[in-house]
């Protein structure tokens, strides 16, 4: 994108979803009023209402079987913005973010980021979530890596030229995090995406948090990733060594 394209350029905002029915009608509502956006859902196969609620709206709605890495990589294919967004279900997107996103490839020169995401806030009031909080923005701005949660963002054409998210059954969003990572900086946009707490509430914090990092170790070791997914959906808890 040259500059005078760069405050105008479409953004496609992909969300992939699966019995999101309670959250995806607040997500899209978060996006739509936003100019020169377009809102993709890619539903893996949901038994609730969640492709009823998106079919209400304007938005484009399809189906795509597998793992979360196929729905994105589908919805990148029919997205027909410059520059892609890919968001949780459970996660909503600040007022002006179209304006955030655009400004953060206004940058030229060794200045320029090969990608970017949003600060995290969890939205639940207890303190030990600003905790959390407070570890995912270091590791975000001091290594470099960001989380899907933080709705990830990049141009079409960086994504291409990268082959989309490997389409593995777990950690897609941590492996493209390190292909970019490799190619420059990823900025962080300080102004915070809200999340669901509902995963550290299901199991826990600490629990949530170990397994998080034992999944992040694994992938490092060369674990399969469908042992590693195994472990993280709770069939086949890690060996005790």
């Amino acid at each position: 994108m040259n500059d005078s394209s760069i405050d105008i350029a479409k953004i496609s905002v992909i969300i992939p979803t699966l019995n999101e029915a309670k959250t995806i009608e607040q997500a899209i509502l978060s996006i739509v009023s936003s100019q020169n956006v377009e809102v993709i859902i890619v539903d893996g196969g949901s038994l609730d209402d969640t492709v009823e609620i998106a079919s209400r709206t304007s938005v484009k709605v399809l189906s795509a079987a597998g793992v979360r890495a196929i729905q994105m990589n589908l919805g990148a294919e029919f997205a027909t913005g410059e520059i892609l967004l890919f968001l949780h279900a459970d996660t909503l997107l600040p007022p002006e973010f179209a304006t955030m996103v655009r400004q953060v490839f206004s940058a030229r020169g060794n200045l320029a980021p090969i990608a970017g995401a949003f600060a995290l806030r969890i939205d639940a009031p207890q303190r030990r979530f600003r905790l959390i909080e407070w570890g995912v923005n270091w590791r975000s701005r001091f290594a470099n890596m960001p989380y899907g949660d933080q709705a990830i963002f990049l141009t079409a054409q960086t994504f291409a030229q990268l082959g989309g998210f490997p389409e593995l059954p777990i950690m897609e969003d941590f492996q493209l995090m390190r292909q970019l990572g490799r190619l420059g900086r990823i900025e962080i946009i300080p102004t915070p995406v809200v999340t669901s707490a509902r995963r550290w509430l299901k199991r826990g914090i600490f629990q949530t948090t170990v397994i998080n990092q034992m999944m992040i170790l694994g992938y490092y070791l060369r674990v399969p990733p469908t042992r590693l997914n195994q472990w993280y959906r709770g069939s086949k808890r890690p060996p005790r060594r």
